[in-house]
């Protein structure tokens, strides 16, 4: 059980009265836009120097947060856009990030996968054309 689903009966039962809780689909229309979002990122890394990686989250069908990797630019090796994009989406919703999806230029490293987890993220979705990477594991 993942750490924020303390009643995973209680979220089965507010998406079957259409609350949306447990369930993150999104139209291919959408998802090729959060893509193309995520691969602007990656770009705006590469601009700056950085290595070319970018990611945002999205609840709702709302980018939350977006961000290009800035492990160069700030000298800190764990700035990977995925953990960028996830640190400020808690800012904004707080901790828990259920019903969110991550989207990225590349499949999210163990780090940021574990990071998703622990945010409560429900699914990854990455590169061209949009892989749908399941909800977020830990590795093990």
């Amino acid at each position: 059980m993942r750490p924020h689903d303390k009643n995973p009966s209680r979220r089965a039962l507010l998406a079957g009265i259409g609350l949306g809780l447990a369930s993150t689909s999104t139209h291919a229309g959408e998802a090729d836009e959060f893509i193309e979002r995520a691969f602007a990122m990656r770009q705006r890394a590469l601009d700056a120097g950085d290595r070319g990686y970018g990611a945002i989250v999205v609840k709702a069908g709302s980018v939350v947060a977006e961000a290009p990797s800035r492990v160069i630019t700030r000298g800190d090796p764990t700035a990977h856009a995925e953990m960028e994009a996830i640190r400020d989406a808690a800012r904004v919703l707080g901790r828990d990030l259920s019903g969110a999806v991550l989207y990225s230029s590349s499949p999210p490293c163990p780090m940021c996968e574990a990071a998703a987890y622990w945010a409560g993220i429900d699914r990854l979705h990455h590169g061209r054309p949009g892989t749908d990477g399941g909800p977020p594991r830990l590795c093990g």
